[in-house]
């Protein structure tokens, strides 16, 4: 099987962007939503929402409906998505963990330096164990393996499973991620200012031209894009495009016709990073014809911002913003709340220009 970076990052999106029939047929959970135009808003309670504080023992529902129970607050705590390690970190409980994924982009860069106990499809059970975890949040819809998960659990470790279908899961995982850590308030404020940083940007874009859009995750045999009703797809028509999808919502591979009768206007490498070019893409066979090819219209965006689900969601979102509208100006994002304590500091303001490295 093939290991480079681009085998690793494609059967990672085929799991974060993960087809909604599947997720609901396997967790049970709900059909997400996406937003159906730039009026939707994300932002549904940022007044009057009661405070929250941090009480153990405590029982958690987590995304695939499974009761967990937390006797006190977890103190060593082992990630295994790198969305989770960013979270944990700008929640204050930087200096709490004590193992994580594998992550070809760490973020923050403190936590690259701490004991890796998984990678894609795998996790080191006997090393979570010797850790001493008195938790460990994976990621769900097969990212982690069920059966190491089932192990953990067997073995009286708290294993809270998280899987963000759509933006507005995203936001309600880091609520749960801060429940679970014993930091509810912090989680729900940075929750909150998420919300009305999306929002501010879907008011940006609302009334622009929105270009056909085709975000490019892969294309190093199949082309790979966004699936019809996909996390990717809400996020490019959020921030001022008209996405261009594969038509299905299980599928991520898009045939080259279909992606020439569709036309796009505007090309956003998603796969910049690792070696994509505009020129590249010019030159492929049976590429020339498309509107964005002919006018030049090729730019690349960082995908981990882009698709991570994290906290710096929104830095992804402002990025593609003005990818997709080079001329558009945003306005400061709301402030954001402070960590309570522990490593991890603010997330920093989005780049202007979107950054293509990694």
């Amino acid at each position: 099987m093939d290991a480079s970076p681009r085998h690793h990052r494609r059967h990672f999106f085929g799991l974060l962007l993960a087809p909604l029939l599947l997720l609901a047929a396997c967790t049970g959970a709900p059909a997400p939503t996406i937003p159906p135009d730039a009026s939707t808003s994300l932002a549904p309670a940022l007044t009057g929402t009661p405070a929250a504080s941090a009480a153990f023992p405590a029982t958690l529902g987590d995304d695939e409906g499974t009761t967990v129970s937390l006797a006190s607050e977890p103190k060593r705590i082992v990630s295994l998505t790198p969305a989770v390690t960013e979270t944990l970190f700008r929640l204050g409980a930087g200096d709490r963990v004590v193992g994580k994924v594998e992550d070809p982009n760490p973020y923050p860069p403190e936590a690259d330096s701490l004991p890796t106990v998984a990678k894609f499809g795998s996790v080191d059970v006997e090393k979570i164990v010797a850790l001493g975890a008195d938790l460990v949040i994976a990621g769900g819809n097969g990212f982690n393996p069920p059966d190491a998960i089932a192990k953990l659990r067997s073995l009286k470790i708290p294993v809270v499973v998280v899987y963000a279908p759509d933006i507005d899961g995203v936001f309600s995982d880091i609520e749960l991620v801060g429940d679970a850590i014993g930091e509810p308030a912090v989680a729900r404020d940075l929750a909150a200012s998420m919300r009305a940083s999306f929002d501010q940007v879907q008011a940006a874009t609302a009334q622009l031209d929105h270009p056909r859009t085709f975000y490019e995750l892969d294309a190093t045999k199949d082309i790979f894009g966004p699936a019809k009703g996909s996390f990717l797809e809400a996020m490019v028509r959020i921030a001022g495009g008209d996405p261009i999808t594969t038509g299905s919502t299980t599928a991520y591979n898009i045939p080259l016709e279909k992606l020439v009768a569709a036309d796009p206007q505007l090309i956003l490498l998603g796969d910049g990073a690792y070696g994509t070019t505009a020129d590249a893409v010019a030159k492929r066979p049976g590429w020339g014809g498309m509107t964005a090819v002919k006018s030049g219209a090729i730019r690349p965006i960082d995908d981990t911002l882009v698709s991570r689900p994290g906290p710096r969601l929104v830095e992804g979102l402002r990025a593609l913003a003005v990818a997709i509208h080079p001329d558009l100006v945003l306005p400061p994002e709301p402030s954001a709340p402070a960590p309570s304590g522990g490593a991890g500091g603010a997330t920093p303001a989005a780049s202007v220009v979107p950054d293509p490295s990694y």
